[in-house]
């Protein structure tokens, strides 16, 4: 997982940071960005990309992350999504973890195939980069365990769809939820599921 970032190391590179985003698919709820400059040489707990970890093992991850890495984060609002469209509002979601993380990187990682448009730092897209590249995969987890946060505090606003079960996905249950209760404010209106919901 250290390969690409001792390979940038040795072309100069010392400010690596790995973005990635969480919630680019749910029919509710923001997308959230982290920005990742891994500091420590070993992590004691796995750090790989999230969905590849169980919550607990996440969560462990996360904390380790917060207590050792240089950290960014970022969202976009439900709002902005609808008004900017879903790959736009993820830009600027991770232009504001960048902004957040303090400290200006040398190169930027993003996961994807797609640079941030924009950006005044080298920067390099890699597809499935959260398996290749562990300041990306770290970025993943902190993205992932802070989303899963963020809409777990909204199932205490919106109980009816249940969102600190399924985070805002399409789920059966979250569609018939939909379905009987209609859309509340935390729901995307640029984003349509079966039936036109």
């Amino acid at each position: 997982m250290r390969t690409l970032e001792n390979s940038l190391k040795e072309q100069g590179f010392s400010r690596i940071v790995g973005i990635d985003e969480a919630g680019r698919g749910p029919l509710a709820g923001p997308v959230v960005a982290a920005a990742v400059c891994i500091v420590p040489e070993a992590f004691s707990n796995e750090i790989r990309d999230s969905k590849l970890l169980s919550p607990r093992k996440r969560e462990l991850a996360y904390e380790e992350i917060l207590g050792t890495c240089l950290v960014g984060l970022g969202q976009a609002t439900v709002h902005e999504i609808d008004q900017l469209n879903i790959l736009q509002a993820t830009f600027l979601a991770m232009r504001r973890a960048l902004d957040d993380l303090g400290d200006r990187p040398d190169i930027c990682l993003i996961d994807g195939n797609l640079e941030i448009p924009g950006l005044p730092w080298a920067q390099k897209a890699i597809v499935g980069g959260d398996r290749l590249s562990i300041s990306i995969a770290a970025a993943s987890i902190v993205a992932k365990v802070e989303r899963d946060r963020i809409m777990a505090g909204y199932h205490e606003v919106y109980p009816l769809y249940n969102f600190g079960q399924n985070k805002g996905y399409a789920t059966k249950e979250h569609r018939q939820a939909i379905e009987k209760y209609g859309r509340c404010p935390l729901h995307r209106d640029s984003f349509k599921c079966a039936g036109g919901l």
